[in-house]
């Protein structure tokens, strides 16, 4: 007895030992799929399919073996009809191993975000090295419901599962939009103001997207042909093409017809699309030789009335950086999900936010909200997007008055670099390869000004890059990350390899 009680006694000691410290968590790479439009070019994917293309996509891009994820976790809302389990779909479809663990995490609009967030727990307590977490949705694909039980007499009456899971507050038994309705009239939020912010994140998106800033965290998705037609590659965000600006402050207001302020306009849309990330303790990235683009430096849940859901990432955005002990002022980004114009608004005028740092390439109202991907895009985007040691926040209100927010460091993109060095452009190619003759003889006039190095993925010891890669070569990595595959991608290129001259870390 008295042996069982030390032994009791040695693990109390053990595990409030203050010797132990959490695993740093980095993310490796990060990907995403463009968003479509409702009923438009994602529609013939569902949400595992879709899941299934971030996944593949971050995997590849990590340069990691596929073998090596321990777990996933992917968001999903909207579920009915997706079929069993779908964030196993999603991962078995992008080619994981059928022993690999998958959990779908239901946190409404916050599920991407909290997926990754539980995901960054595991690593951080030692119970996985490697894990993928994400969001997905097909808001396309919901289906209608009906009641089970003896049909009424005038017939059934069927539910939009969109609205009914997705979008209705069912403690005050109405839509999300007359929450919001509710914030804007609290605040002083008048509809001129949601108008011109809204206004303000299609502009935003349309220089991003002229810009290239998207094109390194997108994923493109092939819908394949019916009958006898061609494939078709979608590449690019619909909804941002999709406004009249001369029709717009004139848009009737949706959810309080008279005095409202919210309109379709000033708005998130409904929206498909998902978003991954690929997830490593520091040490396993370091023992694997990668190189991380971003590291994890806290996270934060916060919660209040059901109906002033809006304002949620007020409480969770302050909870955060009292955890982290980072000041606002230290941060250079903030992302906060666009679900409606008077949810950025609201969340800039409580945690007096600077409006510049805010959703400076647009937003969901712009962009789009598959909202079961949209807090993973919103990583994504950061950790693409930050320069390196800047911190940013991204946040995101969910149903019922919850919010999470997370907080990224992006890490020095490339190591020190003495005068006249040359960059790495490592180039993952078998023998033959007409592709990858045909991308060095487009990127020739650039290999001057790098050192090449071809890896022979079919080569002996090289089994995980077949895996990893198979039939997608040329598969490009600048100086250790991902670049671009299929095809050389001239922009792309020249874009990485004038950071790189410019790099000072």
């Amino acid at each position: 007895m008295l042996r069982r009680v030390s032994q009791v006694c040695a693990l109390r000691r053990h595990y409030s030992s203050s010797s132990l410290s959490l695993n740093d968590v980095v993310i490796v790479s990060a990907a995403r799929t463009p968003m479509g439009s409702f009923r438009s070019s994602l529609s013939g994917l569902g949400a595992p399919e879709l899941g299934a293309v971030a996944i593949r996509a971050a995997v590849e891009r990590s340069g990691a073996d596929p073998a090596s994820v321990g777990e996933v976790y992917m968001g999903h809302v909207v579920q009915a009809g997706a079929g069993q389990a779908p964030a196993r779909q999603a991962a078995l479809k992008a080619g994981l191993e059928k022993s690999t663990p998958c959990t779908t995490v239901n946190k409404v609009c916050a599920s991407g975000m909290k997926a990754i967030m539980q995901a960054s727990q595991a690593l951080m307590c030692g119970a996985q090295e490697v894990m993928v977490a994400g969001g997905m949705e097909s808001m396309s694909n919901v289906p209608y419901y009906m009641a089970r039980g003896d049909s009424p007499y005038g017939g059934v009456q069927l539910k939009d599962g969109i609205v009914f899971d997705g979008l209705t507050d069912v403690y005050n038994k109405c839509h999300m939009g007359s929450c919001g309705e509710n914030t804007a009239k609290k605040l002083g939020i008048t509809r001129e103001q949601q108008d011109e912010y809204a206004l303000s994140s299609y502009a935003k998106s349309s220089a991003a997207w002229q810009a290239g800033v998207f094109s390194s965290e997108i994923a493109p998705v092939t819908i394949p042909g019916k009958r006898g037609k061609p494939d078709t590659v979608v590449s690019e965000d619909e909804e941002y093409k999709k406004i009249n600006v001369e029709k717009f402050k004139k848009l009737a207001t949706v959810f309080q017809k008279e005095g409202g302020t919210v309109t379709a306009g000033n708005a998130s849309t409904l929206n498909d699309g998902a978003a991954a990330v690929v997830l490593m303790t520091a040490a396993a990235a370091n023992s694997r030789g990668l190189k991380p683009l971003a590291r994890i430096v806290g996270f934060a849940d916060a919660a209040t009335d059901p109906i002033d859901f809006p304002i949620a990432p007020a409480f969770a955005t302050p909870k955060l950086l009292s955890l982290t002990g980072v000041s606002s002022d230290a941060v250079a980004r903030w992302e906060v999900n666009e679900a409606f114009s008077v949810v950025v608004l609201a969340n800039i005028k409580l945690s007096e936010l600077d409006p510049d740092k805010v959703n400076v390439n647009g937003g969901a109202v712009s962009l789009g909200h598959p909202i079961g991907m949209s807090g993973a895009r919103l990583v994504v985007h950061l950790a693409h997007t930050l320069k390196a040691g800047e911190m940013g926040v991204a946040s995101i209100c969910n149903g019922g008055g919850g919010a999470s927010a997370i907080m990224l460091q992006k890490l020095c993109r490339w190591s020190y670099h003495a005068s006249g060095s040359k960059p790495l452009l490592t180039m993952y190619t078998k023998n033959p390869c007409p592709l990858c003759d045909v991308a060095l003889e487009v990127l020739a006039p650039f290999l001057p000004e790098m050192t090449l190095k071809k890896i022979d993925i079919t080569a002996t010891g090289n089994e995980h890059l077949m895996r990893l890669y198979g039939y997608e070569i040329p598969v490009f990595f600048f100086e250790g990350q991902y670049l671009m595959k299929h095809k050389a991608n001239v922009p792309l290129l020249r874009s990485a390899l004038e950071q790189w001259r410019n790099s000072n870390c």
